[in-house]
């Protein structure tokens, strides 16, 4: 009975229908009033495809070169037959090895590139190789080709030969080829090592952050490719019986590439549509016109702009739930035993919500050194974003480190994972130097992370998501050929992890889908299939709703029970609740450390988050009256997301004409989305923007720039290759009544005077904030918006720049969003404060910084 099921399965299997219509396919072409050789041709591209695929829609690398590995391929079948080995097999393997070898040397010199730079590449090697085809006369024939092919039986000694010369037995020759290769494919990208193929074309930075050296696979995969490519085009020159030089060209790389996408690239099986419908289509047109290609290449770009995944993708719309058939989700298993679902099913490891026998390493708490940092130190250029740091992670600690805008604390993570190289100091793990690790070094000593922005697979299930990670650290990371779903050892800690997590009963849910709170509990879920001994969250609650937020802390809480966590939060509250210990960053330095408490009355922290430089501001300021509908500018019920991650909260607010109002909270409250939503570049979900009576929600940037708000971003982000002069002109739109020109900013700001004829580049922080300032005056602007104006300053800058800001007061209307709250609300008038993305405090701005008590319960830690 088992042997039937097992027989019955089999033939239910995608290949075998595959298999059994092209078996037929010479037959009914030639029904057609086709040839038996375009049969065998529609063979060849398809494995062509099916190879290019690997790299093209597994691996997310785009490659213009793979007709140099099919062309080059033939030359070298037709050379050994010529010159080497009167017959068959040897050639065929010759122009298989032959492309394996030319993906192994290509692949080393252009690997390490990726995006357009690779794409590029491999487009300048296969022109290099065309020019030595092409040259090379007396070898090759140069432009007239080479001859003098033959298909010589295929002799089993002492047995038959097989007479290939008829094009029907040469079909089905090729077919057979085809059915071994397709299996071996079907096989490969099936296996674990074609999952981690997947991923890396999902999300390449997570890939390497749960294990996985991405580098590696994805040259083996082009080597493998490039193999595949041989082996298409050593059956391809016995077909043709010829070798001709534009095989090795740019012009068959592209027919390579726009066949795979229009068959879809998404789906196992497209490539082999999109190789028979490019045969046809070429068959047919070229009794037409020798123009086929302006055809093929316009039904190319309809398929770009209206079908990304091609034919296959439009049968699946047409006829739903053909997607297995299709192969359109490349890692589409069971999540369960045999062929039984794990949806509604009561699994064995499941008992009553508790995990039984859970595959987590748990760290023995001994409270020894787990992580000693000594001298940390990371550079970008001149700026110094960690700065001599030093820092101790005992075993079994729950170890936060907060500090405001720009400590570093993100920066310190990615050097603490191999993200980030260090420009000098030391990390010892364990005991073990780290120092220099790549991030899948980092991950194999037992450091796992997640990231400030949610960082998953995103069109991988919950269950793929956490299998990709506990495969990183199990013997099968790198097999080829096992059949993924049917190791049962990994599904089961896949599963364990799951219900640890709080997702069981969504294993089969696309990531994407998942709210912003589940996606955090799987990307936690991820770093904990590594089986970390140190785990590092940064920011593990951004985003959050009050009950997601809620509920993620008490997972982190009853976690942190178990493994030893390096923590960054904004969120003090938390922090203060799930800490034994707090490390406080500021300007890439150690602040403070101790326990929450002594965090709490240490008064270096609370300046460094209230801010330590103080303005004495004569300026009487007038009770000015708040204007709701008669406002210059308002929000009314602001709502903006990053994906997923609802960051402001009915945010409403308003600002009249002539006023100066701060916008301070707390890292994370959503200050800069704030700016972002009101000048465009992040559109609302929903809530308007008014601005003068008119609704500005929704415009692009330009547009409502045009209208008078300006905008003087965080970091500055002035032209560093143009003059002070060209940076100010570049933003002119005219003087208008009062309006600002060169000179009068330079009599304002005298230094960029002085600095006029000086490149961007060459400013010092202070200066390039007055020009970044400067620059928005000059679209002589309503409503100037200013995104952390001291961020990063000395005080006697900050100091200078604070007086510019008094300065063009009388001349514009601020909306100042700034850190420092002691110095932004000596200068405001009035003051909003965010916490979480909501408005927590609306009011005048002295009465905030008076009440001292308030502004550290709002701003403070």
């Amino acid at each position: 009975m088992s042997c039937v099921r097992k027989v019955s399965g089999t033939l239910k299997h995608p290949l075998v229908g595959l298999a059994a219509i092209l078996f037929f396919l010479p037959y009914i072409l030639v029904l057609l009033g086709a040839t038996v050789s375009l049969a065998t041709e529609v063979l060849i591209f398809a494995l062509l495809g099916l190879g290019f695929n690997i790299l093209l829609g597994y691996t997310g690398l785009v490659s213009f070169g793979h007709g140099a590995y099919f062309g080059l391929a033939t030359y070298a079948a037709a050379l050994t037959q010529l010159h080497l080995c009167h017959g068959m097999v040897v050639p065929l393997l010759f122009g298989v090895l032959t492309g394996g070898l030319l993906g192994a040397v290509v692949g080393f010199l252009i690997m390490r590139k990726r995006g357009v730079y690779f794409a590029l590449l491999t487009l300048a090697f296969t022109q290099m190789f065309f020019y030595i085809v092409y040259r090379a006369t007396s070898v090759t024939g140069g432009e007239n080709g080479l001859g003098g092919i033959e298909r010589f039986p295929i002799r089993f000694p002492h047995l038959f030969a097989i007479d290939i010369s008829d094009p029907s037995i040469y079909y089905y020759f090729v077919y057979g080829i085809f059915l071994v290769a397709i299996y071996l494919i079907w096989k490969m990208v099936h296996s674990p090592f074609g999952c981690v193929l997947q991923a890396i074309r999902e999300n390449d930075e997570r890939a390497r952050c749960v294990g996985y050296d991405t580098k590696r696979y994805r040259y083996v995969a082009f080597i493998i490719s490039c193999a595949f490519a041989g082996l298409a085009g050593s059956l391809y020159v016995f077909l043709l019986r010829f070798a001709y030089p534009e095989s090795v060209g740019w012009i068959m790389g592209g027919d390579i590439l726009a066949m795979t996408v229009v068959g879809g690239m998404k789906s196992f099986f497209g490539p082999v549509v999109g190789a028979t419908f490019f045969i046809f289509l070429r068959d047919i047109l070229t009794s037409y016109t020798e123009h086929w290609l302006v055809v093929f290449g316009g039904l190319f770009m309809v398929f770009i702009l209206f079908s990304p995944q091609g034919i296959a993708g439009i049968i699946q719309k047409i006829f739903p739930g053909s997607e297995r058939v299709l192969g359109l989700r490349f890692l589409y298993h069971d999540v369960g035993s045999g062929s039984q679902a794990l949806e509604g099913q009561v699994d064995s490891i499941y008992q009553a919500g508790e995990v039984r026998g859970s595959t987590l390493r748990r760290s023995e708490f001994g409270g020894e050194e787990l992580l000693v940092c000594r001298g940390l130190v990371r550079r970008f250029g001149a700026f110094a974003a960690v700065e001599r740091m030093d820092l101790v992670v005992r075993k079994g600690e729950f170890h936060s480190i907060i500090g405001p805008n720009g400590a570093g604390k993100t920066t310190l993570f990615n050097c603490l994972t191999g993200l980030l190289p260090l420009s000098d100091g030391q990390m010892v793990f364990k005991g073990e130097d780290i120092s220099r690790l790549p991030v899948h070094g980092a991950v194999s000593r037992g450091i796992a992370r997640s990231f400030q922005i949610t960082s998953v697979f995103n069109e991988l299930t919950v269950f793929e998501n956490i299998r990709i990670a506990v495969q990183a650290v199990s013997a099968h990371k790198f097999d080829l050929f096992a059949r993924t779903e049917r190791l049962s050892r990994i599904k089961e800690e896949a599963r364990n992890i799951i219900l640890e997590v709080g997702l069981s009963g969504k294993e089969r849910v696309v990531a994407s889908s998942l709210s912003h709170g589940d996606q955090r509990l799987l990307e936690i879920g991820i770093a904990l299939a590594t089986r970390p001994e140190l785990l590092l969250l940064d920011e593990p609650l951004a985003g959050l709703s009050t009950g997601e937020s809620a509920r993620i802390t008490e997972f982190i809480r009853k976690l942190g029970t178990d493994v030893t966590i390096l923590l960054i939060e904004h969120k003090i509250e938390s922090v203060l609740a799930l800490s034994s210990k707090i490390t406080v960053m500021h300007r890439g330095e150690v602040i403070a450390e101790g326990s929450p408490e002594e965090i709490e009355r240490n008064v270096a922290v609370q300046q460094a988050y209230l801010g330590e430089v103080r303005l004495e501001s004569t300026r009487k300021k007038a009770a000015v009256p708040l204007g709701k509908e008669e406002s210059m500018f308002r929000t009314d019920r602001l709502n903006t997301y990053y994906g997923k991650s609802h960051i402001l909260h009915n945010v409403s607010m308003c600002v009249d004409e002539g006023e100066v109002v701060c916008l301070l909270g707390r890292n994370g409250a959503g200050k800069t989305t704030t700016l972002r939503s009101i000048i465009g570049t992040t559109r609302p979900r929903s809530g308007n923007v008014y601005f003068k009576q008119q609704n500005i929600a929704g415009l692009p940037p330009e547009e409502i720039a045009q209208l008078g708000i300006g905008l003087v971003p965080q970091g500055r982000r002035i032209f560093p290759n143009l003059t002070v002069a060209e940076n100010l002109l570049i933003a002119n739109r005219g003087e208008g009544d009062g309006g600002w020109n060169l000179e009068r900013v330079f009599s304002h700001f005298r230094k960029l005077g002085e600095l006029r004829n000086s490149r961007g580049e060459t400013l010092s922080g202070g200066e390039r904030q007055m020009l970044a300032i400067a620059r928005s005056l000059m679209g002589n602007v309503h409503l100037l918006l200013l995104d952390g104006p001291f961020e990063g300053l000395a005080p006697t800058i900050v100091a200078e720049v604070a007086d510019i800001i008094e300065e063009i007061r009388s001349h514009t209307t601020i909306l100042l969003v700034e850190q420092n709250a002691t110095l932004a609300l000596a200068l405001a008038d009035r003051a909003y404060v965010l916490s979480n993305g909501e408005i927590a405090f609306e009011g005048n701005a002295d009465e905030l910084a008076c009440d001292e008590a308030l502004k550290k319960a709002l701003l403070g830690v």
